[in-house]
């Protein structure tokens, strides 16, 4: 299954319950158990929007986005998740537990480690981005951070969601 559905189309787009569904649905049958769905018309769009669908068990490996302007904000729609900031070595040094109550917005400046784990089943979130996506300039990731699926993922995951207990 792709990491990914389509990108929406057309000149407006406004979320509703079916779409909710449909996200979270394609979250829960992915092996990464999460999905995207890129409100950005292109992927060239020169700002990134995308809806991010969460389950737990899943986590956004450790990472720190090196180019000037890479800034990300990120609004929790539905759920709870867990955002964490790392120092180099991978010890927590900040963690914001964001729900979707109103106060659940965090925004990040370039070259700060972090990741996030969901903390409820069927967490939402808004991703904003500076765009073009560009995979090989995007994202550092922390050597310390196994990626998905790979031996020690699922000890870290679970490192990050016990912070939050």
């Amino acid at each position: 299954m792709a990491n990914a559905l389509p990108h929406v189309e057309g000149d407006l787009f406004q979320l509703d319950e079916r779409t909710l569904q449909r996200g979270i649905e394609a979250s829960r049958a992915s092996a990464r158990r999460r999905m995207i769905l890129p409100l950005h018309r292109q992927q060239e769009a020169p700002v990134q929007r995308m809806l991010n669908f969460f389950q737990p068990g899943t986590y956004v490996r450790p990472h720190l986005h090196p180019l000037d302007g890479a800034i990300e904000t990120i609004h929790v729609l539905r759920g709870r998740l867990g955002f964490c900031l790392f120092d180099e070595e991978g010890r927590i040094t900040e963690r914001f537990d964001l729900r979707a109550d109103g106060l659940g917005l965090i925004d990040i400046e370039p070259r700060i480690w972090h990741g996030m784990v969901a903390l409820e089943s069927d967490t939402v979130i808004l991703e904003i981005k500076q765009g073009p996506y560009c995979e090989a300039t995007d994202k550092v990731f922390a050597e310390w951070a196994p990626a998905e699926g790979a031996s020690g993922f699922k000890k870290v995951t679970a490192r990050l969601e016990a912070a939050f207990s």
